[in-house]
């Protein structure tokens, strides 16, 4: 070979990249440099967009949360994009190599096990990073499990507030439960199934009869929600064994009430020790009243004391 010739060489051409729709190859276009967050289905693979194929088949590389669980996704849809782990415990690691090929001109998709990343699931850290380095990010919106919940519960909609789960223990979860009770929007939380039975039973005791929906499996086979009030969905819940799946819990917002002057207070306060302990009766005035639970078991401490 001579030098001429040497020089003429030029690099192999990247082949086509390609993902299946019904069978049939299409081609994926080319995608800028940047972090791409895709969200994929939450269960029915069916709720994959044509534009998130397109963008997991045309990026450099996919960074996933399990490669095991993505790769069921990517093989449904004839995409051969290299995976790269991506989850909580190796972030640290994992995150400067990612800015660094999107520095370096790569893109590159971020996808979670199921649903929309950064929503519970890792990934806030690189997007912020990202976005300070100047760095392009871009969205391909899609499936989330709180929304789909939200849609379905039969619950008010034009205002919510997305909580992810709550605190694993009881006591820091009714905490965090009472903190929310005035939170003028219905409440959506994510939950596990060990811990549905008794997190209705907190959320009732915090938040009283309030309309709630348990949804299950949401967009899979066994799909199911079921409405009721926070106590009977406990009741239901608790009585049986755990169910089984991905668990969003919806609650209703409080019910707008007047304002409640002391008196009015003391007396609920004053009428609930009659039967119950300090603890239970600031309890359950609060969730009556839809007062913090803090400001209530305050007052009815120096009702207790002043009445000994």
């Amino acid at each position: 070979m001579n030098r001429e010739e040497h020089h003429e060489r030029k690099p192999p051409a990247r082949p086509e990249r390609t993902f299946l729709v019904h069978g049939v190859a299409v081609p994926a276009a080319a995608l800028p440099a940047g972090l791409h967050v895709v969200a994929t289905p939450i269960g029915n693979l069916g709720d994959m967009t044509l534009r998130g194929l397109s963008i997991l088949a045309a990026a450099d590389a996919i960074l996933a949360e399990d490669t095991r669980v993505s790769r069921t996704l990517l093989a449904r849809y004839g995409i051969g994009t290299p995976l790269s782990p991506y989850h909580e415990h190796n972030a640290a690691e994992a995150r400067p190599r990612a800015l660094s090929r999107i520095a370096e001109g790569q893109a590159l998709a971020l996808i979670s096990d199921a649903g929309t990343p950064l929503v519970s699931d890792p990934g806030f850290k690189l997007v912020a990073e990202a976005v300070a380095a100047g760095l392009a990010v871009t969205t391909a919106p899609g499936a989330c499990a709180a929304l789909a919940a939200l849609c379905v519960a039969g619950l008010p909609t034009d205002r919510f507030f997305f909580e992810g789960f709550l605190p694993p223990r009881s006591a820091a979860r009714r905490e965090r439960i009472n903190a929310l009770a005035a939170v003028p929007g219905t409440l959506v939380f994510y939950e596990a199934p060990s811990r549905l039975g008794e997190t209705l039973c907190d959320l009732a005791a915090e938040l009283g009869p309030r309309p709630a929906a348990v949804a299950r499996e949401l967009t899979k086979l066994h799909e199911e929600v079921r409405r009721g009030t926070l106590d009977a969905l406990a009741a239901d819940y608790g009585a049986g064994e755990a169910p089984r799946g991905e668990i969003v819990i919806v609650v209703g917002p409080p019910e707008r009430r007047e304002a409640v002057d002391e008196g009015a207070l003391d007396a609920e306060i004053r009428a609930a020790l009659a039967a119950l302990s300090v603890k239970d009766a600031a309890a359950a005035v609060a969730a009556k009243l839809g007062l913090p639970r803090r400001q209530v078991y305050a007052r009815a401490l120096a009702l207790a004391g002043a009445a000994r």
